[in-house]
């Protein structure tokens, strides 16, 4: 276990480089206007993209070790990914199935992995979206080997091939693999529909049997994707300030730029300090999860009370300071204002965060 201030947050080259490639093919291919037509039930762009980064890119087993078919990569390099997919609201499920599915199943040894890591499964971990690392878990129940039972609101579900399911047993929780075939998945209309949710109904189905005591590699992996998503956040916080800078550069209002006027300049400067902190805050929580840091429920409990509410805070104030044009459909802003409200909601908000955050450090959460 590395300690806390063993942990380097500076990024390397290698990460500087996978950086470059996952924003030149995010470039190329997650247009915004692409984006928006899923609020309209287009999703076929989603297929072609996600096999961009899975397959050509090869990052759908970037956590997953070389001997299990993937890249042997860390959290570090998939909080950089995740942070040029919050950039871009990419509609692809790399939280969902590459770090949180893969987390999950780690200590398996199912051949899911590697088909995971090749990208030609996708898997999610079937729990409510809102589901905290350290809330109670529910589950499906089993009865001579078949589920029964609906788990709401589960993101990834809608993409992947294989649910993985918490079960509950005598023993405890256990976790079990179902084809999304032999179940019923009903999307339902969602903030943010680049991560669409789904209800997912089990009527007497039958599953192979991944865990027997699953409980602490679920709650794993549900604490991978909180750490991971405060990186997500912040590359949507990121995009909000830079466009948002460029556009009060350009726009001109009685004679000058607006963004010479004093009362925008204290507003930016405050996004710009609120999203320099998230910088630190998620980085932080990538480092410490790679590292297997003991100091990791802590990292992962400030980013996810701070990097959530630091998005949220910059897309608003990417609408309001786009004036008229940040309240249409044709400006991208309304992406990023969606995406990061849905990201405050999910894996326990930062209010559950804080709570538990003051029993780890031992203050009172009143």
């Amino acid at each position: 276990m590395s300690e806390p201030s063993d942990l380097d947050l500076l990024y390397t080259d290698v990460e500087d480089d996978l950086r470059a490639v996952v924003r030149r093919l995010l470039a190329q291919r997650c247009d915004p206007h692409a984006v928006a037509a899923l609020y309209d039930g287009d999703r076929s762009p989603v297929a072609p993209l996600w096999h961009g980064l899975a397959t050509e890119l090869g990052l759908a087993g970037l956590i997953v070790s070389e001997d299990r078919g993937g890249a042997g990569a860390t959290a570090r390099e998939a909080a950089v990914v995740l942070e040029e997919l919050g950039r871009a609201v990419a509609p692809v499920p790399f939280l969902t199935s590459s770090v949180i599915a893969a987390t999950t199943l780690l200590d398996t040894d199912s051949t899911l992995v590697r088909s995971l890591a090749a990208g030609e499964t996708v898997v999610a971990l079937t729990l409510p979206w809102s589901t905290a690392p350290f809330d109670d878990l529910p589950s499906i129940a089993v009865d001579r080997g078949l589920l029964t039972g609906t788990m709401t609101s589960v993101a990834g579900a809608v993409e992947a091939d294989v649910l993985l399911v918490p079960v509950a047993t005598d023993e405890g929780v256990a976790l079990y693999a179902v084809s999304s075939e032999e179940v019923q998945v009903t999307p339902i209309v969602s903030l943010d529909m680049t991560r669409q949710l789904a209800d997912v109904c089990f009527s007497g189905v039958a599953g192979e049997l991944m865990l027997l005591d699953a409980e602490t590699a679920v709650r794993r992996g549900l604490e991978a994707g909180c750490a991971l998503l405060a990186s997500e956040q912040l590359g949507i916080a990121q995009w909000c300030l830079e466009a948002t800078v460029a556009y009060v550069k350009d726009r001109r209002q009685f004679g000058r730029a607006v963004g010479g006027f004093q009362a925008l300049k204290h507003r930016l400067a405050d996004v710009y300090t609120g999203v320099e902190s998230a910088a630190a805050a998620a980085r932080y929580a990538a480092a410490s999860l790679a590292a297997k840091s003991d100091d990791l429920s802590v990292a992962c409990g400030v980013a996810q009370s701070y990097c959530s509410d630091q998005a949220v805070a910059a897309a608003e104030e990417a609408v309001q300071l786009h004036g008229g044009i940040g309240m249409t459909w044709e400006h991208p802003a309304h992406l990023y204002l969606k995406r990061a409200k849905a990201d405050q909601l999910a894996l326990g908000g930062p209010g559950a965060h804080r709570r538990q955050l003051a029993d780890l450090v031992g203050i009172s959460a009143s």
